[in-house]
């Protein structure tokens, strides 16, 4: 199926500037939270983005005091109550469709948090590629003090990868809140700043990624995404491969020649 290439979402904010791509979740007196109509557009703009060779580089974040306090109560939570097991099927493969496409896009995701990071947040913040952090931007996996499992939408898949099996544990059981310089020690979050600085820190990871060689990025986050599960030496044999096909990609010879010309790289739009 191919990607739309208009992208117009109702539900939140969305805004391409110098290649990158702004998407703003817009219920702050909600703390953003998600609704069935977010979600969905959520999911089909990141797969619509698979579409735009314009676009470099994503960053996802929020207005207001919150990032994503994950599923709306009233919107969500209480009308799954109506749903049988095939209607709850249904929406929890839903909600993974929007991680998938997250891993899936061939460009740097940067999640920008701006404040709180709950429930089905704190697994899309953990879903991208780099977390940029306000030092209030708290974070919580909370899905089993509501009496759901804490592996939800791939976070036991992917929290382990990131902070290891023992504090992934930690953080799963029992579904508090950790601090945003605990997430920075831990390795969840990649930067912590004042929450004055956090756009212009965003905006310096992301012109800096726009500007890199967008071949290269595309294939370094697809090795990570399918190395995950390889052997050393299966992985071996991919980086051998993908690292190849870069070499015949016009960046490495811009690369190259920018280095003996000591002149900065011009690398494909």
């Amino acid at each position: 199926m191919k990607a739309p290439t208009k992208i117009e979402p109702s539900s939140f904010l969305y805004e391409e500037r110098d290649a990158i791509a702004f998407i703003t979740l817009n219920r702050p007196d909600r703390l953003n939270s998600l609704t069935f109509e977010v979600y969905r557009e959520l999911t089909d703009t990141l797969f619509a983005l698979r579409s735009r060779p314009e676009v470099r580089v994503v960053v996802i974040t929020g207005r207001g005091k919150g990032f994503c306090s994950g599923g709306d109560v009233e919107d969500i939570i209480g009308e799954l109550f109506s749903r049988d097991m095939s209607g709850l099927l249904e929406f929890t493969r839903m909600t993974c469709e929007l991680i998938r496409n997250i891993r899936a896009l061939n460009k740097p995701v940067i999640a920008s948090l701006n404040g709180t990071v709950a429930g089905a947040g704190a697994v899309i913040a953990l879903a991208c590629d780099l977390r940029i952090a306000a030092d209030t931007a708290k974070i919580a996996f909370l899905f089993v003090k509501v009496g759901l499992a804490g592996a939800d939408m791939g976070a036991g898949f992917l929290l382990p990868k990131v902070v290891g099996l023992s504090k992934a544990t930690e953080m799963l059981y029992t579904g508090d809140f950790v601090t945003a310089a605990e997430a920075e020690r831990i390795g969840l979050y990649n930067r912590v700043v004042a929450q004055a600085e956090l756009e212009a820190e965003t905006d310096r990871w992301a012109q800096r990624l726009a500007a890199g060689p967008a071949f290269a990025l595309g294939m370094t986050k697809a090795a990570l995404n399918r190395e995950l599960d390889m052997s050393v030496e299966m992985a071996l044999e991919a980086e051998s491969e993908a690292q190849a096909i870069c070499m015949l990609n016009p960046d490495f010879r811009e690369a190259y020649l920018a280095f003996t010309e000591k002149r900065p790289a011009k690398f494909n739009k």
